[in-house]
């Protein structure tokens, strides 16, 4: 295991231009093979290593659906009200399940308006119906093939186009994947309420939700089937509260996010959390050396986030001086944790083999902000620029004063901008979805895995981590044309 050494010569001032990965014998017959689990934190693994970053222009609910999909994670950014975030873990949880337990229920004689919204609001296509108020004895389904299309009076009872009791097909509480499965198939249908023998609804089974567990093995899901997702929370003020908030709603897993992490407002966060939670997985950063790593790692966090300054939406650097070039930063905090806690690399990464670089030096997992940026699932509005004809969205630091101007209360604005702001804002390309770019990492990481001569991604990380100087060879300007300059 490393030793809590100073960084290596390799890697002093060393970021992702200043090092190449010395190609090993190949092991593989197929690349699509390779295997790229990694642990974020605690019992959650990524078969793709890749977190969304908590900002508001990268990570909403839609992003961390996506990412969960295919392997990856999200976390939730807290520059919004808590109601709004927690809202946030609730549309990520409840879109995949194998089983929904507690299935949306609205009353038989509620509005045909009430369920449309209610519908638009959760992101579903049906609810089941009870008898009475909060009796949950099903009396039907209203899916959005009998919500009529034309023009009708909005507080019409719904059980006038609902599908009834008595034409349902329905499974008991206990049923399998496989027998429920076969049953839909059977009888062509898209969902299967479960109920008991006094017709009160245990459960839901959508067939959307089975063919996924079929098509994307992959997705990052909890033990039911629900896709993971984080959610971040400070270190001070209402941090307990949005913590709680965020449990309650499903969070996975919690990210305490301060700018600099190494400090006693995080020892006094960490503590507090701690005493009101003491078991839910808190990831914390951000720092940049060994001794910030060893600092976070002593408070017992499950996971370490590493980077000060490098990204493209922070001028933390430019403004103050402070930082660690980012593959230092990592290669410290590995030598300081070795294996025992997972690090995750935030920001500096322009290029995919900038995430191959960071796992072989020690991270487990890989942040992303712009790279995931200016796609369909980021928030925000893609603008057509007149003059130019291009396509653009929004990509900002969380410290720049648009972002702190967003998620201020109208009292808080002017306080809050005093302090001079350390972060910017920038119009990024619009790039479609980004399943096509997480596709392309995920083949690129598995070209470099094949590069380092081993089967799977963390045989890689393990072997090169342990001995990096036999793999790595240290740029010269010359050479850094030579790699980079196309």
């Amino acid at each position: 295991m490393p030793t809590k050494r100073q960084v290596e010569t390799l890697f002093q001032g060393a970021t992702f231009d200043d090092l190449l990965l010395r190609p090993q014998w190949g092991v593989v017959d197929s690349r699509r093979e390779i295997d790229l689990t990694l642990p974020l934190a605690g019992d959650i693994v990524l078969c793709l290593p890749l977190v969304g970053a908590n900002m508001d222009t990268v990570t909403g609910p839609e992003m961390a659906k996506a990412l969960a999909l295919e392997g990856g994670i999200g976390f939730l950014h807290r520059n919004q009200p808590i109601g709004e975030e927690a809202r946030g873990v609730t549309l990520v949880k409840r879109q995949h399940a194998h089983i929904i337990e507690e299935p949306k229920v609205l009353w038989r004689k509620h509005s045909l308006g009430e369920a449309r919204r209610m519908m638009e609001l959760l992101s579903i296509s049906g609810i089941l119906l009870e008898e009475k108020p909060g009796s949950r004895v099903l009396a039907g389904i209203l899916s959005h093939r009998d919500v009529p299309t034309f023009a009708i009076e909005e507080d019409a009872p719904v059980d006038r186009f609902m599908t009834p009791f008595d034409r349902l097909v329905l499974a008991r509480p206990d049923v399998t994947l496989e027998e429920a499965e076969r049953l839909m198939y059977r009888h062509r249908k898209e969902k299967l309420p479960l109920v008991d023998r006094q017709r009160r609804i245990r459960g839901l089974i959508t067939m959307r939700d089975l063919r996924l567990a079929k098509n994307r093995p992959y997705s990052t899901k909890d033990g039911k089937g629900r896709l993971r997702v984080g959610a971040a929370i400070g270190a001070r003020g209402d941090f307990l509260e949005r913590a709680r908030a965020l449990l309650d709603a499903g969070a996975d897993c919690l990210l305490m996010d301060v700018a600099h992490a190494h400090s006693t407002v995080v020892e006094q966060g960490v503590r507090a959390f701690r005493r009101r939670f003491p078991g839910v997985l808190l990831v914390c950063g951000n720092v940049g050396t060994g001794a910030g790593a060893r600092f976070l790692a002593g408070l017992g966090v499950a996971a370490v986030k590493v980077g000060i300054g490098p990204g493209r939406g922070c001028r933390t650097r430019l403004e103050t001086g402070a930082g660690v070039p980012q593959l230092q930063a990592i290669r410290e905090a590995y030598l300081a944790l070795g294996r025992r806690t997972p690090l995750i690399a935030d920001g500096g990464m322009h290029d995919d083999k900038d995430i191959a670089l960071a796992v072989l030096a020690g991270a487990s997992t890989v942040m992303l902000g712009s790279a995931l940026a200016g796609t369909d699932e980021a928030p925000g509005v893609a603008i057509d620029n007149p003059a130019t004809g291009q396509r653009t969205k929004l990509y900002r630091g969380m410290t720049s004063p648009q972002a702190v101007l967003a998620g201020a209360l109208p009292h808080e604005a002017a306080e809050m901008l005093s302090t001079p702001q350390e972060g910017q804002s920038v119009e990024l390309p619009y790039r479609g979805s980004v399943h096509s770019i997480l596709a392309r990492i995920r083949g690129h990481l598995q070209s470099a895995v094949s590069y380092a001569g081993e089967a799977s991604l963390a045989a890689a990380r393990a072997k090169i981590a342990r001995a990096p100087a036999g793999y790595f060879v240290r740029l010269t300007e010359a050479s850094r044309r030579e790699s980079f300059e196309r």
